[in-house]
Formats: C-alpha cells, sequence, structure tokens
C-alpha cells in the first residue's frame, strides 16, 4: 500500500458523521467488563458479544472502522464468516491492536512505557494478511506529584513513532495513541500543559522516523479535569481547551483526530465531541474512536444472554447514532430520551 492508499483509508476512518469503535480490550479488561454484568469471560463468550457488535444493521451508517484484538481478529461468526470479512462486507474498516500493554517504567516510579515493538514487522505482515488495514498502540502518561517526567514522555513519544513507521511500512495505517490519563485531582489547566507537551513530544519523533503525517491517525484525550478534581468543567469549555491546544500542537497534514472516551460516561463522550464540531470547521476531522462509550449500554442490554443480542444491538445503534449526531455538531442532550 503506497502513502496514496494509506491516506485513502485514514480519511475513509474519519468519513462524515462515522466514527471508529474500539473493540479491543486485553483478556483482563475484557474480563473486568463482564464482571460488572456478572458474566463470565469465556472465550466463547467473548465471540459471542462481539458478533452481537459486529452484526448490528446500521453498523456501517455510523462506525467506519473496528479496532479488535489479536483473538478477535481471528474469530469468526457463528456461521463461519470471518470477522474482518464480515466488517469489509459492511463497509466498516477492520483494525488491529498491536501494543502488548503498558509495564512499569524502571527507575520511574508510577509511569509506564508501552511494550510490543520486538517481532511487531512480523505480526504487522500477518494481520495484514488476516485482513487489517489499520492499527493502533496505546501509550499512558500519568499526572501526579513530579509526573510525567520529561524523561516519560519522549520514551513513549519514541516508540508511538517507530510502530508508527513500521505500520506505514506494511501497508497500514498507524492510530497513533498518546493517553494523558484522567485519573487524579489535577486540573483541567494541568491536562491541557501535559497533553500539549506530550503531543509536541509525539510529533516530533514521528516527524524523526519519517513518517508520513497524511497517512496517520491521532487518538488522544480530551483536555479535561481530572476525576477528582473539585472544579469540574462543561462541555464548551472542555472543547474550548482542547481545540486550543490541538491547534498548538497538531500538524494540519492530520487527516483526524480520533478522540478516546477515557472513562467518560457515554453521555459526556458524545456531548463534549458534539461541543467541538459545534465551533464550527477545524484543520482536521474531529471524530471518535470509543471503547466504552460505545459499549456500556450495549454490554448491559445484552447482559450474557443471546436471547437478548437484539436488545443488545438496539442499545449499540441507538448510542451509534448519537455519537454521529455529535460529528456533526447536531447532538442535544434532548435526543437521550428520544434515540
Amino acid at each position: 500500500m503506497n502513502l496514496q492508499e494509506l491516506n485513502g483509508v485514514a480519511k475513509a476512518l474519519v468519513a462524515k458523521g462515522k466514527g471508529i469503535l474500539a473493540a479491543d480490550e486485553s483478556f483482563g479488561t475484557i474480563e473486568k467488563r463482564f464482571k460488572s454484568i456478572n458474566v463470565a469471560s469465556s472465550e466463547e463468550q467473548r465471540r459471542a458479544y462481539r458478533e452481537m457488535l459486529f452484526t448490528t444493521t446500521s453498523i456501517g451508517d455510523y462506525i467506519s472502522g473496528v479496532i479488535m484484538f489479536d483473538e478477535t481478529i481471528r474469530h469468526r461468526t457463528k456461521g463461519g464468516v470471518q470477522f474482518c470479512d464480515l466488517l469489509t462486507q459492511a463497509g466498516v474498516v477492520p483494525g488491529i491492536k498491536v501494543d502488548t500493554g503498558a509495564k512499569d517504567l524502571p527507575g520511574y516510579a508510577g509511569e509506564k512505557i508501552t511494550e510490543g515493538l520486538d517481532g511487531l514487522r512480523e505480526r504487522l505482515a500477518e494481520y495484514r494478511k488476516l485482513g487489517a488495514r489499520f492499527a493502533k498502540w496505546r501509550a499512558v502518561i500519568t499526572i501526579g506529584s513530579g509526573m510525567p517526567t520529561r524523561f516519560c514522555i519522549d520514551a513513549n513519544a519514541h516508540a508511538l513513532a517507530r510502530y508508527a513507521a513500521l505500520c506505514q511500512e506494511a501497508g497500514i495505517v498507524p492510530i497513533v495513541e498518546p493517553e494523558v490519563l484522567m485519573d487524579g485531582d489535577h486540573s483541567g489547566e494541568r491536562c491541557e500543559e501535559v497533553t500539549a507537551t506530550t503531543l509536541q513530544s509525539v510529533f516530533f519523533h514521528l516527524h524523526a522516523h519519517r513518517v508520513a503525517l497524511h497517512g496517520i491517525l491521532l487518538k488522544p484525550n480530551m483536555v479535561i479535569p481530572g476525576k477528582k478534581c473539585a472544579v469540574k468543567w462543561t462541555p464548551g469549555q472542555i472543547a474550548e481547551a482542547t481545540v486550543r491546544c490541538f491547534m498548538r500542537a497538531v500538524p494540519a497534514a492530520v487527516p483526524g483526530i480520533v478522540f478516546l472516551s477515557g472513562g467518560q460516561t457515554p453521555q459526556e463522550a458524545t456531548a463534549n465531541l458534539n461541543a467541538m464540531n459545534a465551533m464550527g470547521k477545524h484543520p482536521w476531522e474531529l471524530s471518535y474512536s470509543y471503547g466504552r462509550a460505545l459499549q456500556d449500554e450495549a454490554l448491559r442490554a445484552w447482559g450474557g444472554d443471546s436471547a437478548r443480542a437484539g436488545q443488545g444491538q438496539e442499545a449499540f445503534a441507538r448510542r451509534g447514532r448519537l455519537v454521529s449526531a455529535a460529528r456533526y455538531g447536531k447532538y442535544s442532550a434532548k435526543m437521550e430520551s428520544a434515540a
């Protein structure tokens, strides 16, 4: 895949009214999600849950791509159709998570470094054969006392850039995900400061690794106060701070920014994205790559019962329609009861 084709895939992933479903939960994460509804995390339950989401009739109306986990990309429907083929037939681009998780950064207590570069070239080649056309790598930046250190930011930015370069070499669009966590009592202003510093480092390293920016997508956090911060921001304040931060740090060559939900409720993630798009035109498409914010309601409606798969799909489609409206800046809280 040449750079023109990479750009075409990146643009398709941020098509108007659409965004990405992050269904790439690791074994540990999906177990926590299932435990919240008292369901055991067996391979068959994981497969059935993802099949429920992926076979939702209207999925292609609001989902442009799906990020899968290594196990999931190898799964098939009960009827024997490989998930990648199922999604492609629905007009949805298959994607894959390729990092192996955030581990403790030696010598830097409380900070993380994402691993998974060893053998990545070979894994990317296999994933492309399986049908993946984009990938994701998540770096984790923690705000706290004396954190983040510049070393942690730069180490993670360097790894993100190496990953992105390997993806483009393999003909796969890299989603670059530097997540400044919402955990903590830090202010929105502190989040903006750390997010700007992180993004500046990420783009420095992407440039140094000769990554073509028109063939990537950025998956960042929104600029938002920590969960334990006493001062809460409105969607308008979050939108203003986020766009201001990104105008300073993100080159216009990047086709789109697909925000992570990062622990926000489905309603918060939808309202905050809507506020950004309601501000008017930006240099990049402002879209979504939500996990919990797209899935939470569907997970609870399904509840691990195959007889309730239809209810799960209805809940998934409903949230999809609402987030799609936020892509146009046309969402309102009143739609929550009407959708």
